[in-house]
């Protein structure tokens, strides 16, 4: 079986569904597993939503407005106005505001995930639905039902025996199925979500526990490239990588593969295919077992908007390893994303991820046993296989406040000019 991934970018209109359903129907065959998620910018929609709902704004019903005409839009393209697909996108509306009215619950975690599953339980109707009418007999099913995990709401962890058990035996692999990535559900059937841009480690996830013989994630990009071209202008296809150095670009935050995906697909050797939906005749980057596969050119990897802070003791002692400790316990407890780490004997420097919008309540608690120094709205940039003239490319980006360089890998932080 084969497992195909398709993300927002390629179903983001009413043409985009089209070309998905030909990409399937030209190359999925039967025996193919595939991966939707929220179309376009929908989940950032939804998330403004959560915003709204939880502040009381008077613009909730127009973000709601917005996101049922924009799907409602693209579907007007695609079918007649009695095609049952209408009913099915109604019911998940209808669901929705039965959540906003009915939901007493004030942890932001918990209703963030019961509102923005509703991006890939729309988008996977509607794609299912095309399929069906262009003569491509599929089965859609809620990914719920099938992948379940703990109540970390936002981040959640995988069951991996539960989950492994149910999809062995409910999904049926002579068929095409579409699901949903992204998200899943806990013991209690509450919706949990798998972490931003987790659609990918949904398509590992099924993969591993069907043994498929492949997982392609289809991208706007003709593969794996050394650096984003959003950023740099130059950049090369890399047609092979291992799965170590693919681990490695994931976990310093190259966004073309997300960095859980990985690991289940290495565990089993099943390749990973990184392919462009918008040219799909090009086979793109095959992510494989082989310590031979190692890029001979520099790999550019960013992580925009970060903060860089550096924290001292108030009376200039030694930074050793019980503050370190409580540092790193309290960056754990506000789910501070570390990307970097420095030390010296008397500061201790960490770039973190500020994605939970935590970073005050963190800052409040410890400034008044460290000095703490900020500076926000940093990029941190990542090259692997770096030689001096990558580090100099990076060097002409801003004013470079922290190096850090080992064998294989330089990190620079740098305030951008």
């Amino acid at each position: 079986m084969k497992i195909f991934k398709f993300g927002g970018a390629s179903i983001k209109d009413a043409e985009g569904v089209k070309n998905v359903a030909s990409i399937i129907k030209n190359e999925g065959a039967k025996d193919t597993l595939v991966v939707i998620s929220a179309m376009g910018k929908i989940t950032n929609a939804f998330e403004e939503v959560v915003d709204a709902y939880f502040t009381k704004s008077d613009e909730l019903p127009n973000k709601l407005t917005f996101i049922e005409e924009y799907h409602k839009n693209i579907m007007s393209s695609l079918f007649d106005k009695e095609d049952a697909v209408y009913r099915d996108v109604d019911i998940l509306f209808g669901e929705l505001g039965w959540f906003l009215a009915r939901n007493a619950s004030q942890r932001y975690n918990y209703v963030y995930d019961q509102i923005i599953c509703f991006g890939e339980l729309l988008s996977s109707r509607i794609v299912s639905a095309y399929l069906s009418k262009m003569g491509t007999e599929n089965s859609w099913f809620d990914v719920r039902n099938y992948i379940k995990t703990d109540s970390n709401y936002r981040d959640a962890k995988v069951d991996w025996e539960l989950t492994e058990a149910i999809i062995i035996k409910k999904v049926d692999a002579t068929k095409i199925n579409i699901t949903q990535g992204f998200i899943a559900a806990n013991d209690t059937e509450n919706t949990t979500t798998l972490g931003r841009e987790g659609s990918d480690y949904t398509a590992g996830i099924f993969a591993y526990c069907l043994d498929a013989e492949s997982v392609t994630i289809w991208k706007d990009v003709e593969g794996v490239l050394n650096a984003d071209p959003r950023v740099f202008t130059d950049t090369t296809l890399l047609a092979q990588i291992s799965y170590e150095e693919a681990i490695e670009m994931a976990f310093y935050g190259a966004s073309v593969i997300h960095p859980k995906t990985l690991q289940p697909l290495q565990k089993k050797e099943i390749p990973l295919l990184v392919r462009s939906f918008l040219n799909p005749k090009e086979t793109g980057t095959k992510v494989s077992k082989g310590a031979s596969l190692v890029p001979y050119i520099p790999c550019f990897i960013v992580k925009k908007n970060q903060i860089l802070i550096s924290i001292s003791a108030l009376d200039f002692s030694f930074m050793v390893e019980n503050n370190i400790s409580y540092i790193f316990q309290k960056l754990h407890d506000y789910q501070l994303k570390v990307n970097l780490i420095q030390n010296s004997a008397i500061s201790f420097s960490v770039c973190i991820d500020n994605k939970f919008n935590k970073f005050e309540d963190f800052y409040n608690e410890l400034k008044a046993q460290f000095k703490i120094e900020v500076q926000n709205e940093v990029d941190l940039y990542t090259v692997r296989h770096f030689d001096t003239k990558a580090i100099a490319i990076i060097e002409e980006k801003g004013v470079s406040l922290l190096t850090q360089i080992n064998k294989e890998t330089s990190q620079i932080v740098v305030k951008p000019n």
